[in-house]
């Protein structure tokens, strides 16, 4: 399968300045010595693969355990940065978003893994963009692309046909107001789209989307037609208000979850998360699948085709202050976490891995893993761009984008003013300091 990788930090600057006073490659971190590591996580109760990946390397290496330490998933950075300095931060500690990558490298606030990243060879997706100057500093054990949810009842109730390999944006869109009349004709509140809050359900696609899209650039004109069609399908009351969905704390699980939206485009994460949610009852039981991201252009849809998506590697790196007789063992875990074994742990629970050889045939494996040809076609085979470039105005043009995207979505500013404002402060603010 062709496969190209695929926010919570202030200012870039500030931040690594921070981690740059707190770094240290003393091996300060206490513990109980080279038999014993942590691991940060979040959201322990729904997601399982921190579980799975400390349980699997205690059954190959029995004499080691892995204790689990839990931080929110919204302030997970903000969080990380604070215990970092405090010398309290795990052994091992996730890049949970590609964008702060630098913040962390250039803070040195990760310890080299070449040695590691050298045995992987061409196994690991996303391997590359945690890579400075020649050397690597964290391993990818995730590899998320972002695909369409549907709910298969929704859809027969509303009489709209599912969706396909062949779908553009535009019929994306028009599905999205059939679902939402034809639901509501039926009795169902349920709107036929769910957008999440982040700015990636809609820059994500852009930027991958878009021929000669460039972040770094700082022209972001090629973002108009995602925005003007984001717009259109909530003026059409075909999708939540961002402002209603961040008022009411919608949650992207709950609403699809609970049947109140009869698609959503999301990452391939959300397989576990639906599963396990199913089985707990926090979601409903009814019958889904997945199908391709919807494509700018007819170009890249067809099962003959490679569709374009998006989305950044989930990768592991070790804290520089970790104690000298840990780091045998830390780099032992990181290389079983990108190992086949791990991916195939992983992918019994519905995670995709980075490690992406074997796990097909796992995932679909699964009780509940939706086994239509549509979601087989849209698990195995894109073109994942990254959301995020690795690079140091990442971060920072990607704040002033989210700004962007609040101004937009709210109604407070249409989209040509929201994108020249954000150019100028582009240019002013970060590319030309």
């Amino acid at each position: 399968m062709k496969r190209r990788t695929f926010a919570v930090l202030g200012a870039v600057t500030a931040l690594s300045l921070a981690l740059t006073g707190c770094s240290s490659g003393d091996g300060e971190s206490g513990g109980d010595g080279k038999n014993s590591l942590t691991l940060a996580g979040w959201s322990l109760a729904t997601t399982p693969e921190f579980k799975v990946l400390a349980d699997g390397f205690h059954t190959a290496n029995p004499d080691i355990t892995v204790e689990l330490k839990e931080y929110d998933p919204k302030n997970y950075d903000t969080q990380m940065i604070a215990d970092l300095a405090a010398g309290k931060a795990p052994d091992v500690y996730v890049q949970k978003t590609l964008k702060n990558f630098y913040t962390y490298q250039n803070g040195k606030q990760l310890l080299d893994v070449s040695d590691v990243a050298s045995g992987l060879g061409s196994t690991a997706n996303g391997l590359p963009f945690y890579q400075v100057d020649g050397k690597t500093f964290a391993v990818p054990y995730r590899q998320d692309s972002w695909v369409i949810y549907y709910n298969k009842a929704l859809f027969d109730q509303a009489k709209v046909k599912y969706p396909d390999a062949s779908w553009t944006w535009d019929d994306y869109a028009a599905a999205g107001k059939k679902l939402t009349a034809g639901l509501k004709t039926a009795g169902s509140k349920a709107l036929g789209i769910y957008q999440h809050t982040w700015q990636s359900t809609l820059q994500g696609f852009a930027l991958a989307q878009s021929p000669g899209a460039d972040l770094n650039s700082g022209n972001f004109g090629y973002l108009k037609p995602y925005y003007t069609r984001a717009v259109d399908l909530q003026k059409a009351g075909a999708q939540v208000q961002l402002g209603d969905a961040t008022t009411n704390s919608l949650t992207y699980q709950a609403q699809f979850g609970k049947q109140q939206a009869a698609m959503m485009t999301m990452g391939t994460w959300y397989i576990a998360t639906l599963l396990s949610q199913q089985k707990s009852g926090d979601a409903d039981k009814f019958e889904w699948g997945i199908a391709p991201a919807p494509q700018a252009d007819k170009s890249t849809t067809g099962t003959s085709a490679t569709p374009v998506t998006f989305g950044d590697p989930t990768g592991m790196g070790i804290n520089p202050k970790i104690s000298k007789d840990k780091v045998d063992t830390a780099k032992k875990f990181l290389a079983y976490v990108a190992s086949a074994d791990a991916a195939k742990a992983l992918a019994g629970i519905g995670i995709t891995p980075a490690n992406t050889d074997a796990a097909a045939d796992a995932i679909f494996a699964v009780p509940g893993v939706p086994t239509d040809e549509v979601s087989k076609f849209a698990f195995t085979k894109h073109d994942t761009k990254p959301e995020n470039p690795v690079g140091k105005y990442t971060a920072p043009l990607q704040n002033i984008l989210n700004d962007l995207h609040t101004a937009v979505l709210s109604g407070t500013k249409d989209i040509d003013t929201a994108i020249t404002e954000a150019q100028d402060r582009a240019k002013n603010e970060v590319l030309n300091k």
